[in-house]
This record gives C-alpha cells, sequence and structure tokens, in this order.
C-alpha cells in the first residue's frame, strides 16, 4: 500500500537516508571551508534575484523534498549563505560554531522539548542549572545566584531591565504601568539593543541616559555623577547603569569596577551586557577584562559569539537568584502554579519564551563533556589574534587603525594623502561593498566619530595572521 504523505514525511528509512545524505554534505563544506580551499567566503546575490532563485526553486522541486530535489536543497542552502567556518570569515560576531553542536541542535529539534515546564523539558531543564550555575560561579558570584537560557542578547537584556525596574523602581510598574519618567544610564557607545528595550518598556528617548566614552571608546565614569544629577533635576527616576563588555561596535569593555561602585553609591540596578566578551572569564590571559562583573546585579554572555555555540542563545545570570522569580508575573492555571518554592525548574516562570528550544544541550556538551578549557583556548587564540592584527595594520602605511583592540575586534581604515575626510569615508564604504560582491573576503563596517572604519570580528578559530595580511592586500583599491 503506498504511503501518504503524511506518513512518508514520518517515515524513520527516508529520514535516515536524508541525514546521512546531509551529513556527508556538511562534512565536506566543513573541509573545503575550514581549509580555505574554498574560493569565497559567500556568492554575493541581491535581495531581489535571491528571493526570485528561491521562488523558482520552489515550483521546479518535486514536491515532498524527495531523492534529488532535497539533495538540491541542501546544496542550493550551501551555496547560498554565508560561510562561517572559512578563514577569511571576519566579519558579524557570530561564531563558526562547533561541529558537535550540530549534532545537538538536530537532537533537540526531534525531540521538540518546550521547557515551559519541567515535565516538557526534564533533561534540559536540569541541563540548564548545571550550566547556569557554572556560569554564575566563573563570574564570581555566591550560592545564591542563578541563571536562564533565552533566545540571544537582546531578550536576555530587557529581561534583565525589567527586573532592574522591578527591583529599584519605587512603585511596582509591572503591575501599574508607568507613572513617571524612567531612566537607565548608558554609554553612547552601547548596543542598540540597550535603545530598543528602553523604548520597548515605554520610556522613550528621554529615557536614555547617554554617557560620553573617552578617547579610547570606553565609557567616562567621570561623566556619570553629571548625567546622574541632570536627569534627576529633571524628573527622571533613574534606576539602572549598564556597562559594556565590550561594545560592539568597538570591542572596547567598560571601566565594569568604577560603574559598579557608581551604582552601589546611587543605590542603582548594575547590568553588564557582556554577550559578546563575557567568555572573557574562562581565559587566564583576558579575564582581567571582566573585572567588576562579579559586583553586577545581572550579566548575560552570549553562546554563540564567543562560545562556540550554534544560533541562538543566551545565559542571563542574576547575583541573587531571587530577583529572577520577580520579573514577571501571569496567572496561567493551565500551565504554572503559585508556590512560595523556588521551582526553579519551570522556566516559563522566569523567561519571556514560553515555549523555547533545547539550547542547554550545547552548554552543556561543550562545557561539562568537552570541558571549559576550550573555551580559554578559544577566546586567548582570536583575541591575540586581534592584538597581532592590530601590528599589521600599523605597520602598514595604507591603513589606519581606528583604536588599540582590546578583543577580537579590530577597526580600521584605508587612507590617501590629500584626501578629505568626506572622501575617505566614502572611499572606505567602496572598499567594503567591492569586499562583500567579489565574496573572497567577508567583512562589516562602522562609524567612529564621523569616521567611516572597516570592521573586523575575529570569530573563526582557523583565521591566521596570514589570512589577515591577505585581507589587507585585498583591499588595497
Amino acid at each position: 500500500m503506498e504511503q501518504t504523505r503524511l506518513e512518508r514525511l514520518y517515515d524513520r528509512e527516508c529520514f535516515q537516508e536524508q541525514a546521512q545524505s546531509l551529513l556527508e554534505l556538511l562534512g565536506t563544506h566543513l573541509d573545503q571551508t575550514q581549509s580555505g580551499t574554498q574560493e569565497k567566503v559567500l556568492n554575493w546575490n541581491k535581495p531581489e534575484n535571491e528571493l526570485q532563485f528561491w521562488k523558482d526553486f520552489a515550483r521546479q522541486a518535486d514536491k515532498g523534498f524527495t531523492g534529488s530535489s532535497l539533495t538540491d536543497f541542501f546544496v542550493n542552502t550551501l551555496s547560498h549563505t554565508i560561510h562561517t567556518h572559512h578563514p577569511r570569515y571576519v566579519g558579524h560576531q557570530v561564531t563558526s560554531p562547533a561541529p558537535p553542536t550540530t549534532l545537538t541542535a538536530m537532537l533537540g529539534a526531534l525531540l521538540n522539548n518546550g521547557m515551559a515546564i519541567y515535565e516538557m523539558g526534564m533533561a534540559p531543564t536540569a541541563l540548564e542549572r548545571i550550566v547556569t550555575d557554572r556560569l554564575c560561579e566563573k563570574i564570581g558570584y555566591d550560592q545564591n545566584s542563578r541563571g536562564l537560557l533565552t533566545s540571544g542578547g537582546t531578550l536576555a537584556n530587557l529581561t534583565a531591565l525589567l527586573m532592574a525596574r522591578q527591583s529599584r523602581v519605587s512603585y511596582d510598574a509591572w503591575q501599574e504601568g508607568l507613572q513617571n519618567q524612567l531612566g537607565i544610564l548608558v554609554s553612547e557607545e552601547a548596543h542598540y539593543c540597550v535603545d530598543r528595550a528602553a523604548k520597548i518598556m515605554g520610556l522613550g528617548e528621554a529615557g536614555i541616559l547617554s554617557v560620553p566614552v573617552t578617547k579610547d571608546y570606553a565609557m567616562d565614569t567621570n561623566a556619570l555623577k553629571e548625567v546622574y544629577q541632570k536627569a534627576k533635576a529633571e524628573g527622571i527616576e533613574v534606576f539602572a547603569l549598564v556597562g559594556s563588555a565590550p561594545s560592539t561596535a568597538t570591542g572596547v569593555y567598560d571601566p565594569l569596577e568604577e560603574q559598579a561602585a557608581f551604582a552601589k553609591e546611587y543605590g542603582l540596578w548594575f547590568h553588564v551586557d557582556a554577550a559578546h566578551g563575557g567568555a572573557a572569564i574562562f581565559s587566564e590571559d583576558y579575564k582581567y577584562l571582566m573585572k567588576g562583573a562579579e559586583q553586577a546585579d545581572s550579566v548575560v554572555i552570549d553562546g554563540h559569539k564567543m562560545m562556540l555555540m550554534p544560533t541562538l542563545t543566551t545565559a542571563l545570570l542574576y547575583k541573587n537568584g531571587q530577583d529572577g522569580q520577580q520579573t514577571f508575573s501571569q496567572k496561567a492555571s493551565y500551565l504554572l502554579e503559585d508556590t512560595t518554592e523556588e521551582d526553579w525548574y519551570n522556566g516559563a516562570k522566569r523567561t519571556f519564551e514560553c515555549t523555547k528550544t533545547m539550547t542547554s544541550l550545547h552548554w552543556y556538551l561543550l562545557m561539562e563533556l568537552y570541558g571549559i578549557e576550550v573555551f580559554d583556548e578559544y577566546v586567548t587564540r582570536q583575541y591575540d589574534l586581534g592584538r597581532s592584527f592590530a601590528e599589521q595594520i600599523q605597520a602598514d602605511p595604507d591603513f589606519e587603525l581606528g583604536l588599540q583592540p582590546q578583543s577580537n575586534i579590530v577597526c580600521f581604515r584605508y587612507v590617501k594623502e590629500d584626501t578629505t575626510e568626506e572622501e575617505l569615508n566614502r572611499l572606505n564604504a567602496q572598499i567594503r561593498q567591492k569586499a562583500l560582491e567579489t565574496g573572497r573576503f567577508y567583512l562589516v563596517q562602522t562609524r567612529l566619530k564621523e569616521k567611516q572604519f572597516l570592521r573586523c570580528t575575529l570569530m573563526n578559530p582557523f583565521t591566521t595572521p596570514e589570512h589577515l595580511q591577505e585581507l589587507l592586500a585585498h583591499l588595497r583599491p
């Protein structure tokens, strides 16, 4: 009897054949990208052309994605995406995920445990508790701390700032709504997600209290008091201070210890956005950059940036674990029960998500089975590479270093004598666009004090100084 479409969709033998085909393709992909033998990091295509390609593919494919059409789908996806495992990938802050995490991603996708409550994710819930406890310990928190995993740094930062409001504001804004103008102190170089979080919370532009940076692009803590007092004089209730570890644009860490002291003096919630650089806690050489984070009320660390995991997974850590229990409060008798116990195992009480993916599998696999030493090796290597690349740039008269890197984020630009700043800005934007379209390297761009800079984030563990020397040669107009 012929199988129905639904039966074929769930057929075990068919699935195993498809999975084997994909694994072979991925193995070849890893060989070609990690070795650099594949010429391009990406095959650039204009958005409308890409859209049309996939519309055409759907029309031409055999329905049911069986046989060759499914293989073609896999092959075309690989050839039409950016390759983060390529050593010439030096663009955005997304890591080259460790291949074993592909297997945990597959396991989690098939099991599909929702994790809102304990019985909908017993194993991943227990694993989440283990890895977040380990992260809290590495930060320097005591046994009263707790953590959770959520879907990305933007959501984690918003969750932390909601908790900050609940903890520090003079009334219950969650239940009563905003009754006055609230404000958050944040560096002018902070990630845009803090700005977005403030506006989602109803604070508006007036609630984003921008603190100037020093010439090195770290928050100028000497300016904190002035910004704070000005806000107070305008009737703004300031409840939180956000530190960047590091800033996305520059890779510079804020002076966390100085920020912690200020927050303590004025009774503010101190939150550290360490989405990119929090993994420095594992590096013997660079953990000093996170000094002061142990005094923070909350810290965010992305797994998909400097911890070798696939997107999208972020840890939010609370110095006082009870804080995480108070961020949200809804009635949902079909799902959650009121209790005076901690019930750390019912995640929906503490996260935006009700249903969330089993990303704790990635964290547990790498932290507990492979060992945290791999993060020391990776972070140290990439931060060292950032410093050596800066030296290469400084030795080349055709390029100018934007600032001395503290991490694996390096900003630089092409320079030319007798050229105005406006012309240099335009020229560097053109250089970057040409690099994007040729596809041999992938890097991005940013603006620092109205100057256009090229920006590399050295995420790939196989990128070498030789690749970066080739990059400089490739960028010359």
